[in-house]
């Protein structure tokens, strides 16, 4: 197949759909101790945590078709359409480069290597549904379950009322069509660009990624060049500052996409037998009946302003996870969030979440791992000559027999520069880059210098150990390529 994604690089996790009025009780007896309404992986975190600390609690949730009709069973984005099968299909893409590597390893490999969808799809759909059975089964046995529709946002349908002491609202969001451009909901999809095109290209579909701005928005941008560098390498297509028009269908079935180009002022056009829309995120606020009860709303992105406890302005009311405004949109600070809002509900800790310094990983090809600050941030907060950055360009161990290019596999340590060089941002492109970054991320948690690292010990011959020796600045000019074993 041949794909086209249209892309604002807003980066998102969670989605869930919730219909229904919340009904507030601020007095007298209560049905629940706790009333969470979202069933993801936030929702479901913080609720068998109350339940495990002696809480009555009943969860609401309720998936909201797509547009193209398509549903999904209890564990929110993470689980159905989000982390857990995007993580399934872009290892399906690294087998499928590790087969090639493979030959050069002396695996004698029959040609032609081709693989199928159904095989693939079919596998992760059936483990998808193994999360859905066990998530259920686990959490039946921890706390009363209600679904949403026994709470209606419709007269003509059965309402059923349910007070509790304290409400949480954990519904995340959906991708947002743009509604501007005729063709977009009816002949498209949604979900995340740069990791869905990084493994469509990987099991060899023709794929484009139209990019109207920058990618990945919000990380350090010179790591972001690193990943589109790689990945038009690796064979997926961009085109660079350019805004889609128009989707039509034609009658042979395929989608035909119409472009303007501002680089020079020219519309495209080309066909496509699918067009995925990543322009970002749509907080789940409207259903919920919140004007009626005075939650307050970032009037600019929809979602609920809360506080550092994760309070709204109406008491006993909560939200946490992607609804919140200003919150970061990954499924790990959820749970972690839901689970200490739920001990602080239960009064069996006073302990707040911390959102500094949160590490995440990009799935492209190449993968990107990142915890703190950019490198742009950083020079904001503290001026180019109040941070030192140390940085190296280094070869996979792995890369060298299979004769890959690792052009782009790179790492940067950003540092105070004065004092004992407290580390502000660490990055680093290359193979399994999510495990990397998970562990330097608990050197975050206990203030790490530059001097830490260099006393850190590495284990040899891996890429994690490229950290442990890095020492070159960029403010020195020099040569950053690492030479040696």
């Amino acid at each position: 197949d041949k794909v086209l994604f249209m892309f604002a690089p807003e980066t998102c996790s969670s989605l869930l759909f919730v219909l229904f009025i919340i009904h507030y009780a601020p007095v007298g007896k209560y049905d629940y101790d706790l009333v969470v309404i979202g069933g993801g992986s936030g929702g479901l975190a913080c609720s068998k945590e109350a339940a495990q600390l002696g809480q009555k609690v009943a969860v609401l949730d309720h998936v909201e078709p797509s547009v193209k009709g398509t549903k999904w069973g209890l564990g929110g984005t993470c689980v159905n359409v989000g982390c857990i099968p995007k993580k399934l299909m872009h290892q399906a893409a690294l087998l499928g480069t590790a087969v090639k590597d493979a030959k050069k390893f002396g695996w004698q490999i029959s040609e032609p290597i081709c693989h199928d969808w159904s095989t693939m799809a079919d596998a992760v759909q059936n483990h998808v549904r193994s999360l859905n059975w066990v998530t259920a089964a686990v959490f039946a046995l921890l706390t009363p379950f209600s679904f949403s529709h026994d709470v209606s946002y419709n007269d003509d349908l059965k309402e059923t009322i349910l007070t509790a002491k304290n409400i949480v609202i954990a519904t995340g969001g959906r991708p947002k069509y743009p509604t501007n451009i005729p063709g977009a909901m009816e002949h498209g999809i949604t979900n995340v660009a740069l990791e869905c095109a990084g493994f469509l290209t990987g099991i060899g579909l023709d794929t484009t990624v139209m990019v109207r701005s920058i990618a990945l928005r919000g990380f350090d941008q010179q790591m972001a060049g690193l990943v589109t560098d790689y990945m038009e390498a690796y064979g997926t297509k961009f085109a660079w500052q350019c805004v889609p028009k128009r989707v039509d269908k034609l009658s042979s079935g395929v989608l035909q996409v119409t472009w303007m180009d501002n680089n020079t002022g020219n519309e495209h056009k080309d066909t496509y037998d699918s067009v995925l829309w990543a322009v970002g995120r749509a907080p789940e606020t409207k259903a919920l009946g919140l004007d009626k009860l005075g939650v307050q709303l970032d009037k600019e992105t929809g979602k609920i302003v809360v506080g550092a406890d994760e309070s709204t302005s109406v008491p006993n009311i909560y939200a946490f996870g992607d609804i919140g405004e200003g919150r970061p949109e990954l499924t790990p600070t959820a749970i972690k969030a839901g689970k200490l809002l739920a001990r602080r509900l239960a009064r069996h800790s006073a302990e707040l979440m911390n959102y500094d310094s949160v590490p995440t990983t990009v799935f492209t090809p190449l993968e990107y791992g990142c915890v703190g600050l950019s490198e742009e941030e950083a020079e904001k907060r503290l001026g180019k000559d109040g941070i030192e950055v140390y940085h190296a360009f280094y070869k996979p161990l792995e890369f060298t027999v299979a004769e890959r290019d690792a052009s782009q596999c790179y790492l940067k340590v950003i540092c105070e520069r004065d004092g004992d060089q407290k580390i502000l941002g660490l990055h680093f492109t290359g193979p399994n880059a999510g495990e990397v970054t998970q562990g330097f991320a608990l050197a975050f948690q206990c203030g790490a210098t530059y001097s830490h690292l260099l006393q850190t010990v590495g284990i040899h011959p891996t890429c994690a150990e490229e950290l442990t020796k890095v020492n070159i600045t960029k403010r020195s000019g020099l040569d950053a390529t690492v030479t040696g074993c």
